[in-house]
């Protein structure tokens, strides 16, 4: 049995977490093949956890690029499309979108940057931070309308505040 780094804990949620990454970044036409993708990272889970799992996630199976049947999550929002494959450039665009609408403040100290919207807008924000995979950032947190974030550079704060501050408005980052 493989053993997990210490960064990923072997909990059903990280498992699930594993699980949604690995079907939006490949191609996944079975179960089996699920499970051999998540031995390859080292989380070991029988086909009936596997199951569970993927009904739980809300798995769909559709048509992937070659016509054949792939797994894939639906979108986040209410979205009825599945998120398969979605590139970075396409999650850079949704941030940029999102920041634009809904981003408030944006504020340093340190390594931490509180980011303000509108009530009850901080934790779709969040969610498009965390699937944008910025790697500056080592993590969020959001509440009702703040997100909190945590930069990877113990002064880096203020560069990411100045580049959430861009996305809201390109063109006073252009002045």
């Amino acid at each position: 049995m493989s053993v997990q780094p210490a960064s990923q804990p072997s909990t059903k949620t990280a498992r699930q977490a594993r699980i949604k990454a690995i079907l939006g970044a490949e191609s996944v036409r079975s179960q089996a093949e699920l499970a051999a993708l998540l031995a390859d990272d080292g989380v070991q889970v029988t086909q009936a956890t596997l199951s569970r799992d993927l009904v739980e996630l809300g798995a769909i199976r559709v048509r992937g690029v070659d016509g054949g049947l792939v797994y894939a999550i639906r979108g986040e929002g209410g979205s009825r499309l599945p998120q398969t494959g979605v590139t970075q450039e396409v999650l850079d665009a949704r941030l940029a979108k999102l920041c634009a609408e809904l981003l408030v403040t944006a504020e340093a100290s340190g390594n931490i940057v509180v980011l303000r919207t509108p009530p009850g807008a901080a934790n779709f924000l969040a969610l498009a931070i965390d699937h944008s995979v910025l790697p500056a950032v080592l993590g969020s947190i959001a509440g009702d309308d703040t997100v909190l974030l945590v930069t990877r550079d113990p002064q880096g704060g203020e560069e990411m505040a100045a580049r959430f501050l861009a996305l809201a408005d390109p063109q006073q980052a252009e002045a």
